[in-house]
């Protein structure tokens, strides 16, 4: 395969085109312009480019992800999917994934001790930071480490109780209520229980902190 010209490209820096005899192209890094001592006129073995097709892949896939990465922090697992999406085989979605790990931009752990802490300031329960750090596919070795960066579990339940009842003492039904909430929000019955106990205690028609 006869190389046609080459030419710098004029929105990526470091990138070069490489045009081809066939018509195709492929966007290289200069580095691998020099590697393979690329120039135009030149003729390609179909080793070579074979070898300079998967370079120029693996190459695109870092950029790819740098970019994604650098826009928002996201798990390992979302980082090769959305790679994946576009247009990157899993082998080079997992090597520019390692690769963001070796030099300190990826880590599933910083990742998922911000997502529980997230989850937290929002007022969640441990079985929603289960439930968005399976989503993520965070491994389940890091699982507790990152939990054990929220507040304790009840808490955040009083919290949340506190703010829901600013109002007043509630009745029964407005009780039954708030503790569906909460395990809605990720909270086990035993906290819901204990977080509810001062309020099951005042009568109905009372004003919170006032005496009979």
């Amino acid at each position: 395969m006869r190389v046609e010209r080459i030419e710098p490209s004029r929105h990526q820096k470091g990138r070069v085109l490489l045009f081809l005899e066939d018509g195709s192209l492929l966007k290289i890094t200069e580095q691998e312009l020099l590697d393979f001592g690329l120039r135009a006129g030149d003729r390609l073995d179909e080793e070579t480019l074979t070898r300079l097709r998967t370079a120029a892949a693996g190459s695109d896939a870092k950029a790819q992800a740098a970019a994604l990465i650098g826009r928002r922090a996201m798990s390992r697992s979302d980082l090769e999917r959305k790679l994946r999406e576009k247009g990157a085989s899993a082998g080079d979605a997992a090597y520019a994934a390692e690769w963001l790990e070796a030099i300190g931009a990826l880590d599933d752990g910083e990742y998922a001790a911000m997502l529980v802490r997230h989850c937290a300031g929002l007022g969640y329960g441990p079985a929603r930071y289960r439930e968005e750090l399976r989503k993520h596919g965070i491994d389940r070795e890091l699982w507790e480490d990152a939990m054990a960066q929220a507040p304790e579990s009840t808490e955040l339940a009083e919290q949340y109780l506190r703010d829901r009842f600013r109002g007043g003492a509630p009745d029964e039904k407005e009780r039954k209520r708030a503790a569906a909430a909460l395990t809605r929000r990720g909270f086990d019955w035993g906290t819901v229980k204990s977080a509810m106990r001062v309020y099951e205690e005042i009568p109905f028609g009372e004003e919170d902190g006032e005496a009979p």
